[in-house]
């Protein structure tokens, strides 16, 4: 099989034909001698907008006279033999006691699934409800305001990505084939296929349901017991080992062997394990305030003209400032909704998702700054908590619950803004004009402004008067990492700190290739013992 590269061709609804022939072409051999033709990367360049390109890396598959042909000729050019690394998940031969995962988001969801498929199913559980009733109760407190401290946008099966749009890009390094498997698997309980080929794949809100649903029927299948509404609570530790969990605060559990992928808002959770010992500390990361533009705005920006059958645009910016502060867009939804991600009571806490459509009339972005040593103490694993949940404080005493917007131009003059312009918002959840100047430090929120002015150099318009800034962006990463070993172990023997909650991760797809990785570290380390 060969890889061809660097493929250019005009956007079309339709490409398939041109690119087989486009590639025939350039490799010198009649598309009807293709035993195989996979697409397998597509990207878009726009650097003659409006004039638009399709850029493709594909896999052909030819006679072997034909391969050999190919590859000895020096004119070709961007052609090589594929080394495709297909994933192959371990098999436990030597079976321990039961392991426990806890936490039903991506890392744990990926790390039961391994377990599963090595013959030796976990104990998987979460404190939050499943993802029917987690709909439910979400979409309740959007209409209501009724939260459910442990059913909401970041807690319950799926975890916090289930309500962010399902973006599955990483740039985690993977030279394992980890990352393709979770987007096979993906796309084997629901996803769609073009998930495998674009840069920036996502599934979209209401599709990945349909896949944590899905997936969590086939590890039930394969013998995993799932819990939700359990709590972790408690470990049993003797002699710095894992004895056994606590859950709901009276459930003894024996367990040698726990998965903790507890999420990035687990806050209770962290408490509960610096009590106890875990080593741990804060870690800087990154808050802000999310901000919207009309979808045909940024599409115009992107590509010179309408999408038409193109996909709503998207954009990525960051700057570093003299301060020493960087600034940069986040979780970036083309075609969606800001909304009310809130956890705790009386804390307001906002974030983005789109549906697979992305057909909203607004982008949103988090436009986030650094934040570490200068805001709290690195050695004080609950400063960076204190921090976040000061801001959320404050936001929601602006707001009353509600999500607290003002326009680009009041904020940066300090004013509570009285209406809005010519961008309408678009919100899960309900919202309040007001004044945001206060909720973020001095230094943070001209940091901020400076950096959208930065960005409307490369996006003209973007520090538009009227762009619809929300408050506040705070669940950017986990505020602390949990310490572990190159065994994938903390100091606590048997305890396997996990995805983005323990610092290890950022966002859906690099959190579940670290939910199989520790997978296989709790397997290699079985194997080596018993």
């Amino acid at each position: 099989m060969l890889e061809i590269s660097q493929i250019k061709i005009p956007v079309m609804p339709d490409y398939t034909e041109n690119l087989k022939k486009k590639t025939a072409s350039l490799i010198s051999v009649r598309p009807e001698k293709f035993i195989e033709f996979v697409v397998y990367k597509r990207s878009i360049d726009a650097r003659k907008k409006p004039e638009l390109f399709y850029v493709f890396t594909v896999l052909v598959t030819l006679s072997r006279e034909d391969e050999k042909r190919v590859l000895s000729n020096p004119k070709i050019k961007n052609v090589k033999r594929a080394k495709m690394m297909a994933y192959q998940p371990l098999r436990m031969e030597k079976k321990a006691l039961r392991p426990v995962v806890v936490g039903a988001g991506p890392a744990g969801l990926f790390a039961a699934y391994s377990l599963a498929l090595a013959g030796n199913p976990a104990l998987l559980i979460e404190r939050g409800r499943d993802i029917e009733s987690r709909k439910q109760d979400v979409e309740n407190f959007f209409s209501t305001g009724l939260l459910i401290p442990d059913s909401n946008v970041q807690f319950g099966e799926g975890g916090a990505g289930t309500f962010s749009d399902g973006k599955l890009n990483t740039q985690t390094h993977d030279k394992l084939g980890r990352n393709r498997f979770v987007l096979e698997t993906f796309v084997k309980f629901g996803a769609q296929a073009e998930i495998l080929i674009d840069p920036k794949p996502h599934v979209g809100t209401d599709r990945l349901r349909l896949v944590i649903k899905n997936l969590r029927e086939e590890l039930i299948r394969l013998g995993t017991e799932v819990r939700f509404e359990t709590k972790l609570t408690g470990l049993s530790i003797e002699n710095r080992k894992l004895k056994g969990i606590t859950v709901n605060g009276d459930l003894e559990i024996p367990c040698q062997n726990l998965i903790l992928a507890i999420g990035h808002s687990a806050r209770d959770t962290f408490e509960m394990l610096y009590t106890l010992g875990v080593p741990m500390q804060s870690k800087a990361f990154a808050v802000g305030l999310r901000v919207e533009h009309p979808q045909d705005f940024i599409d115009h920006s992107q590509y010179g003209r309408d999408r038409d059958f193109l996909p709503a645009a998207n954009y990525k910016l960051a700057t570093n400032l003299e301060n020493g502060r960087g600034v940069y867009s986040f979780c970036m939804c083309p075609g969606g909704y800001v909304v009310n991600a809130s956890s705790e009571e009386k804390m307001t806490a906002v974030n983005g998702m789109s549906y697979s459509g992305r057909d909203s009339q607004n982008a949103n972005s988090a436009i986030i700054v650094s934040v570490g040593e200068n805001e709290y103490a690195l050695d004080d694993p609950m400063g960076a908590i204190r921090f976040q949940r000061e801001l959320e404080r404050r936001t929601y005493e602006l707001g009353q619950g509600k999500i607290p917007q003002q326009l680009f131009g009041d904020y940066v003059e300090g004013k509570k803004s009285t209406g809005y312009g010519a961008i309408s918002p678009i919100t899960k959840g309900k919202t309040v004009l007001s004044d945001l100047t206060g909720i973020l430090p001095s230094d943070v929120r001209s940091s901020l402004i400076e950096g959208m002015k930065i960005f409307d150099r490369k996006i003209k318009g973007f520090a538009n008067e009227e762009a619809i800034l929300s408050g506040v962006e705070s669940r950017t990463s986990s505020p602390v990492r949990i310490h572990r070993d190159e065994n994938g172990m903390s100091e606590i023997r048997g305890l396997y700190p996990c995805g983005e909650g323990a610092g290890y991760a950022g966002g859906i797809t690099s959190a579940a290739m670290d939910g199989l990785k520790m997978a296989e570290a709790l397997i290699n380390n079985n194997q080596e013992t018993n």
